[in-house]
C-alpha cells in the first residue's frame, strides 16, 4: 500500500499505475519500451549465436517463418473444361492445367508393370491434381501428398512433378517467371485470331495520338520512344473543324498499313488512361496509368538509342493474361537490335502492370555483391563472377487493365467482352 493521500505508486517502483505527471509519464514508456527491446535483443542474439553452433536450427526457421503474403494467398477458379477455362472473367492457371492435363494422359497410356493392376488403383488417387490449381491451403494439401507419396510408390507411379505451396512461396522466382505465349487455349485464339498468330507477329506500325484538347504532347512524344516504329500525330480541336472518333482514327490507319493506335489519355493535365486498339478489327484494351515518372527525373538515368528494345513479359497466367500478354507482344518487333542492350519489362503483379526500360552491360561481380542463385536458391554454375549492371532509361508507369472490348471500342448495344472492378475477393487475381 501507498502512503495516504499519495495519487501514484512508491518512489522507484515501475508498475501499471500512471502517475498524474505527464513527463514522468514519458519518461516510464521509454524505460519500458528500452527494456523490452534490449530483452528481444538479447533474446535474438542468444538465438542467433545457437544457430551458429547448430545450421539445423536456422534451415528449420527458415523453413516454418514463410511471409503470408497475397500471392501465397492467391485463390484460383476451378475449371473442368476447356470452355470453362477460355473465359476472360475466369481466373485459372493455364499453364498448371495444361501441365496436370498432360501428366494425366501420361499416366493413362503408361504401360503396366509385373505385378500390377490397374483395377486396384482406386479412381480417387490423383485426388491432388483433380483441381488442377495450385490452392494456397497448403497445410492440409501438404499432408494429403506426404500421405499419398508411399502409395504411389507401391503401385509404380512417378511422383507429380507440381510443386507444393512451401516450395513455390519459397522460391525465389515464385513471382518473377517469364510468360509462356504458347500456352493459350484454343478457344480464345479463334476468339482473337489477329491477336494469336502462327508464327511470329509482323513489324509493328503505330500511331500515337491524344485526347481533344491534350496538353501531353511531351508524354506522347515519349511514348514514340518506347515503342518502335511508331509516330505521333495531334489531334485537331479547332471548333471549326471535324473532330474524328477514335472509330475513324482507326479506319484512317488501317488504311495505311498502321499495325495498333495508341492513345493517351490524361487528367489534370498528367497521364491517366492507355487506350490500345489493335488493328484491323480489334479488340480494343482500356488501361489507367499511375505513378507516371519521366526518364529525366529518375535518378542516374540513361539516354535511349534508337535501337528495338528486347520485351520481357512476368507474371501473366490466366487467359486473360495471355491476351493482355500477345497485345503487348504485337506492339514490339519479334526481332529486336540486341547491340542497343535496350530491355523493356513489363512485370505482372497482383494485376497491376509495372512498365520499366533499361539497358544492361555485364560486367565482373564486385566483392560486396552477392552470387547469382538460380530457382533452387542455389548458386548458378558458369556465372559465379558475372554479374549485370542496369541503367533505368524510363519512363516509368504502372497499368491496370480496365476494360477489353472485342471490336473498336464499344459499339451501340455490343456487350463488353471483359469489364474489370468486377471481382468482390481481394485475393482473386485476374491476369
Amino acid at each position: 500500500m501507498g502512503v495516504p493521500g499519495r495519487s501514484g505508486p512508491p518512489p522507484g517502483v515501475m508498475g501499471d499505475i500512471k502517475t498524474g505527471n505527464k513527463l514522468r509519464r514519458k519518461m516510464n514508456h521509454v524505460k519500458r519500451k528500452r527494456a523490452k527491446d534490449a530483452a528481444r535483443r538479447e533474446e535474438r542474439y542468444a538465438f542467433k549465436k545457437e544457430e551458429s553452433k547448430n545450421p539445423k536450427l536456422k534451415e528449420e526457421r527458415l523453413r516454418r517463418n514463410i511471409p503470408l503474403t497475397l500471392e501465397r494467398k492467391r485463390v484460383w477458379n476451378e475449371a473442368d473444361n476447356d470452355t470453362e477455362e477460355t473465359g476472360l472473367g475466369l481466373s485459372v492457371d493455364v499453364e498448371r492445367i495444361k501441365r496436370a492435363k498432360k501428366e494425366e494422359e501420361d499416366e493413362l497410356n503408361r504401360p503396366l508393370e509385373e505385378g500390377e493392376d490397374d483395377s486396384e488403383a482406386p479412381e480417387s488417387d490423383n485426388e491432388s491434381v483433380d483441381s488442377m490449381l495450385e490452392s494456397d491451403n497448403s497445410e492440409d494439401e501438404d499432408e494429403d501428398e506426404e500421405k499419398n507419396e508411399d502409395k504411389d510408390a507401391s503401385r509404380g507411379r512417378k511422383k507429380t512433378s507440381l510443386r507444393t505451396a512451401t516450395e513455390r512461396a519459397t522460391s525465389p522466382t515464385q513471382s518473377t517467371r517469364s510468360t509462356n505465349l504458347s500456352l493459350a487455349p484454343e478457344a480464345l485464339a479463334s476468339k482473337f485470331p489477329t491477336l494469336f498468330t502462327e508464327g511470329p507477329p509482323p513489324t509493328p506500325k503505330i500511331l500515337i495520338t491524344t485526347g481533344l484538347n491534350s496538353t501531353l504532347h511531351t508524354q506522347a512524344e515519349i511514348l514514340t520512344d518506347v515503342f518502335p516504329n511508331s509516330v505521333y500525330i495531334r489531334r485537331n480541336a479547332h471548333r471549326y473543324s471535324h473532330k474524328f472518333s477514335i472509330r475513324e482514327i482507326s479506319k484512317f490507319a488501317s488504311n495505311r498499313n498502321f499495325t495498333a493506335v495508341v492513345v493517351l489519355n490524361e487528367d489534370q493535365k498528367r497521364p491517366s488512361g492507355l487506350t490500345i486498339v489493335h488493328l484491323p478489327v480489334g479488340p480494343t484494351f482500356h488501361f489507367t496509368i499511375s505513378n507516371w515518372i519521366d526518364g529525366k527525373r529518375l535518378p542516374g538515368h540513361g539516354r535511349a538509342t534508337d535501337h528495338w528494345p528486347e520485351l520481357i513479359l512476368n507474371n501473366f497466367r490466366t487467359p486473360l493474361g495471355l491476351l493482355t500478354a500477345h497485345l503487348f507482344r504485337a506492339l514490339f518487333p519479334p526481332q529486336p537490335d540486341f547491340e542497343g542492350r535496350q530491355v523493356v519489362t513489363l512485370h505482372n503483379q497482383r494485376d497491376y502492370i509495372f512498365v520499366r526500360r533499361h539497358r544492361y552491360v555485364f560486367r565482373e561481380k564486385r566483392e560486396t555483391e552477392k552470387a547469382v542463385v538460380g530457382a533452387d536458391g542455389k548458386e548458378m554454375a558458369g556465372a559465379e563472377g558475372i554479374r549485370t549492371g542496369l541503367q533505368e532509361l524510363g519512363p516509368r508507369f504502372t497499368l491496370k487493365l480496365r476494360r477489353v472490348d472485342k471490336g473498336i471500342q464499344r459499339a451501340s448495344g455490343q456487350e463488353w467482352e471483359w469489364k474489370g472492378g468486377m471481382e468482390k475477393t481481394r485475393t482473386l487475381f485476374q491476369l
